[in-house]
């Protein structure tokens, strides 16, 4: 070797990757000692919290294994609500009485549990929306415990729990055609109201996205406004039932408007509008005044307007009143109607800027046409009871009533 080389190791350096080696998951082994917890405590939910606390249980992977305890007092197998291998306790919710003062205090218990351990509020959702996707696999008096947790849970607001994750499995076609979500959302719907409004029961609906597929709780067979009306009565829920009775009446208002808003946009025959309105009268049973306000906003909505061309626009909405008198003629067929299609004129003429001025034209030429009678006009000119506008439309309405009160003297 020369001098001037410098000592070298022979052999070759292997290098090693280091690797993350992740623990075996072991499920059952947390599940005996959650039970444990609850078999250690007497099932006494205030001492079971505080120990849960104070162990070194991993909640983090076992989340869903944890509320399997929680609620059926044990683990489950995969993918069904059979119990498993393992130890169980008798203080789940499955195991207590079918009644709110039972249930509440799991409710209150879990609720503690997520503002501990807020990242738990999925593995809660994960567990109710396997048991809710599996209601035939309980027995009724169990379905009614999970309806009455369910509904206690949103009532206490639990730590966040969105209904679209809990209550949207309930919508399985099998569970659907048994009946057995029928049974279970009516259970749901009594507890709730039981602490909460319409309103908050709405609510939960709407976010949950069920609001318009209320009659989706029902089998096929059972589908309809009558059945729902029936067995939500029989359940002592008349204000569900009204509420859905007002829903179904404003979808039909919309049809209807829908339908004429077209008909008279494409100046279709007077004779096919009418039937037309017959039609949806028919089958919404609309009360006489409804469909006068109908008529009025529709022949309105199809006016033509052209900008901030004020003659124009008169001259189109006059246009508009004339062609259409015949139609509005046919249902104003008492004093009552006409002054309700008063109120309606002197509503959207004071809330429409375009239509300020042209009140006592419009009224003018309704009488013309025969749709109001003189009878009325003078009823809305001194006793109206309508605030909105009146003062200026009064005013602007004196020429024409002194000219009507002129003519019946000469008469």
């Amino acid at each position: 070797m020369s001098s001037k080389e410098k000592p070298t190791l022979g052999g070759t350096r292997i290098k090693t990757r280091k690797r993350n080696i992740a623990a075996p998951l072991d499920p059952a082994t947390f599940s005996d000692a959650v039970v444990q917890i609850y078999l250690d405590n007497a099932g006494d939910l205030e001492l079971v919290a505080k120990s849960l606390e104070s162990s070194d249980l991993n909640f983090s992977r076992y989340g869903d294994t944890f509320f399997e305890v929680v609620f059926t007092g044990g683990r489950t197998q995969p993918g069904t609500t059979k119990p498993d291998e393992g130890e169980r306790h008798s203080y789940s919710i499955i195991d207590c009485e079918p009644t709110r003062e039972a249930i509440l205090p799991s409710v209150i218990y879990i609720q503690k549990i997520l503002r501990r351990r807020p990242f738990l509020i999925k593995n809660l959702e994960n567990v109710m929306r396997k048991f809710l996707q599996s209601l035939e696999l309980f027995e009724e008096n169990e379905r009614k415990k999970l309806a009455i947790f369910t509904a206690l849970a949103f009532s206490q607001k639990l730590s966040g729990l969105p209904p679209e994750s809990v209550l949207q499995p309930l919508l399985k076609d099998s569970l659907v055609a048994k009946g057995l979500v029928l049974s279970f959302i009516t259970d749901f719907f009594k507890e709730y109201l039981i602490d909460n409004s319409l309103d908050d029961l709405i609510s939960i609906l709407k976010r949950g996205k069920m609001e318009d597929n209320l009659l989706d709780f029902f089998p096929a067979s059972k589908r309809s406004a009558e059945a729902f009306s029936e067995h939500f009565s029989k359940a002592g829920l008349v204000s569900l039932v009204e509420y859905n009775e007002k829903k179904i009446f404003e979808v039909k208002l919309k049809e209807m408007k829908s339908a004429l808003t077209t008909q008279i946009s494409e100046e279709t025959d007077i004779s096919e509008v009418l039937e037309t309105v017959k039609q949806h009268v028919k089958d919404a049973k609309l009360p006489d005044i409804e469909i006068v306000r109908i008529l009025w906003d529709v022949i309105m909505d199809a006016v033509q307007w052209s900008g901030k061309n004020q003659q124009q626009n008169a001259n189109a909405a006059l246009r508009q009143v004339k062609t259409w008198a015949s139609l509005l003629n046919t249902f104003c067929t008492s004093g009552k109607l006409e002054l309700e299609l008063v109120y309606k004129v002197q509503v959207q003429c004071y809330e429409d800027a375009k239509l300020m001025k042209l009140f006592p034209e419009i009224v003018r030429s309704l009488y013309d046409q025969d749709v109001l009678a003189e009878d009325t006009i003078l009823h809305w000119f001194s006793k109206g009871t309508n605030p909105k506008g009146r003062q200026t439309f009064v005013k602007a309405l004196e020429p024409f009533v002194k000219w009507l009160e002129e003519a019946e003297e000469e008469e």
